[in-house]
C-alpha cells in the first residue's frame, strides 16, 4: 500500500516519462519500467545512486546512502507503533523475525510505551 503523496509524485513521474517516450519516439526503449535511463531502458545502479547524492547536496542534507532511506523508514514506523508484522511485510522480510532483529534499538521504546499504555488502561 502506498501513500497519497507517493501515489502522486509517481503519477507525475509517470506523466513526465510519458512526454519523454513521445519526445525520443521510436529511439525509446520502452521495456514498461517505472524507473528509466534517458531512453527507456533500465537505469544503471551507479547512475541512480550519483542522482541520489547529488540531489542530497543540493538540498543540504546529510549524506546517506540510498538504502539507508529503507532503515529510517522502518524505525521511523515501528517507533510510532506500526505493528512489527507490518513492517516485516513492507520490507519484504522472510520473517518477522529479522525485522525484530535488525530493528532491535526500536524496541526498549515500544517496551516504555507499552507499559504506558497499560498504565493508562489500568487507570
Amino acid at each position: 500500500m502506498l501513500t497519497e503523496r507517493a501515489l502522486s509524485a509517481l503519477k507525475t513521474h509517470r506523466q513526465r516519462q510519458i512526454e519523454d517516450r513521445l519526445a525520443l519516439g521510436p529511439a525509446w526503449d520502452d521495456q514498461d519500467l517505472v524507473f528509466t535511463s534517458e531512453i527507456g531502458g533500465p537505469m544503471d545502479p551507479g547512475n541512480a545512486a550519483a542522482m541520489f547524492k547529488k540531489s542530497l547536496r543540493q538540498l543540504e542534507l546529510p549524506d546517506i546512502r540510498f538504502h539507508d532511506l529503507r532503515h529510517t523508514c522502518a524505525s521511523l514506523l515501528l517507533s510510532a507503533g506500526t505493528h512489527p508484522k507490518i513492517v516485516s511485510e513492507m520490507l519484504g522480510h522472510s520473517t518477522i523475525v529479522l525485522t525484530l532483529d535488525t530493528y532491535s534499538h526500536v524496541i526498549p521504546v515500544m517496551h516504555s510505551e507499552a507499559a504506558e499504555t497499560m498504565e493508562r488502561i489500568l487507570g
